[in-house]
């Protein structure tokens, strides 16, 4: 006969959890000690019939059912159930066991069965309080079926521990592949853009266009992450309902943008037209160095007036709303203005022109910078709005 203590090194039987505790024990004097298996292993593996009633029918069932499947947790919660038994029998109440099962496809029909055992379990035995064994939370879905007939004194939870965590991550993977399927803020871009993609290979295949929909499919989907990045598909939405905060963020953004493009073709313009004309090939002028600097020296300026553009926009807008997210929009235009040298001293590393600890020495400078900025604004707000100044407002 398996006893529950071979089973230690994988059971952790919690005696004290009380989900739902209606009076005290001294209320009770008979009382039923109900396993339930709401998938009906017992019966699909083990080959019982439900409900079984009694100390030693629910053994033998707990053991053909390890026999079949050692790995089923429901035999766990068996031994579980009658551990239990014997812990109100040595405490001299009038106890009894049963174990109930539903269906294996669950459902309506599953639960039906479990309500017509438990009734007739209640018919045998006419017990005064219930205690309820389960192996997890599916089966404990149950638990208003038995509630609605009879005050439960305890519910408690045969937890084997190796698959624990295996049965919480696939109620989470499923919980946000739901999410990603109904919820309409995660469906669009999940969803609605792979299956934009999709509809737009399959019409290239059938219409011989595969080269040009790859490079349309790669363009709408650089695109797509382009604008959720930047919150660019909220300000357009929020253009509907025009406010101050939306105009400046929806303009700082094309603005932004615009700038961003531009300073790229000024970056193409500064490399010298004989090394774009030479017979190089493509990799060979990307990597060159003249041409890496020639274009890095081209870019930084520019790019870097449009990244603050959008950073700026972006502070006026909380300003306007009274966000408390103007700390770190502040701090953003800070890092971004500190970090202009350095990268004007590295393009001219590239070239080998530069000292490397002029770029260290002006790192440390704008390390040290940020750390004075950062203390001096969270000391600001917290002392203006009494410490409730650092909560994340959205943006």
């Amino acid at each position: 006969m398996p006893k529950l203590g071979q089973l230690d090194n994988k059971v952790d039987l919690k005696k004290n959890e009380n989900y739902d505790k209606i009076g005290s024990l001294q209320n009770f004097t008979k009382v039923i000690v109900f396993c339930i298996d709401r998938d009906d292993d017992i019966g699909i593996k083990g080959g019982l019939e439900t409900p079984i009633i009694g100390k030693e029918l629910c053994i033998n069932a707990g053991t053909r059912l390890a026999i079949e499947d050692p790995e089923d947790s429901d035999c766990n919660a068996i031994f579980g159930a009658v551990k239990s038994y014997e812990e109100f029998k040595m405490k001299g109440y009038d106890v009894e066991i049963a174990l109930v099962a539903g269906k294996y496809n669950r459902g309506i029909e599953g639960d039906l069965k479990i309500t017509q055992e438990i009734d007739r379990v209640l018919s045998v035995y006419g017990a005064d309080g219930a205690v309820v064994i389960s192996d997890g939370e599916d089966d404990e879905t149950a638990i208003p079926l038995i509630q609605g007939r009879i005050p439960i004194i305890s519910i408690q939870r045969i937890i084997v521990r190796q698959s624990r965590s295996v049965e919480y991550s696939y109620a989470i993977l499923a919980r946000y592949i739901k999410i990603l399927f109904y919820d309409p803020r995660y469906s669009k871009f999940f969803l609605g853009l792979p299956g934009a993609l999709l509809v737009i290979s399959g019409l290239s295949i059938i219409f011989g266009f595969s080269r040009e929909a790859f490079a349309l499919g790669i363009s709408i989907l650089g695109a797509a992450f382009i604008l959720r990045a930047f919150d660019i598909d909220k300000s357009i939405a929020s253009f509907s309902k025009p406010t101050p905060s939306g105009f400046i963020r929806l303009f700082s953004y094309f603005a932004g943008t615009m700038i961003i493009l531009a300073s790229i073709l000024s970056g193409i313009s500064h490399i010298p037209q004989e090394l774009l004309d030479s017979d190089q090939g493509i990799t060979a002028i990307i990597t060159d160095k003249v041409v890496l600097s020639s274009f890095a020296t081209g870019t930084i300026t520019l790019l870097w007036i449009g990244i603050a553009t959008i950073f700026a926009g972006i502070l006026l807008s909380n300003w306007f709303k009274g966000s408390i997210n103007i700390i770190y929009d502040i701090l953003r235009l800070v890092v971004l203005a500190l970090l202009y040298i350095p990268m004007l001293q590295l393009t001219s590393l590239i070239t080998e022109r530069g000292n490397p600890f002029n770029l260290i020495s002006s790192l440390l400078i704008g390390l040290a910078v940020t750390l004075i900025v950062a203390t001096f604004l969270f000391q600001y707000f917290r002392n203006r709005k009494g410490g409730e100044a650092l909560k994340h407002d959205d943006q």
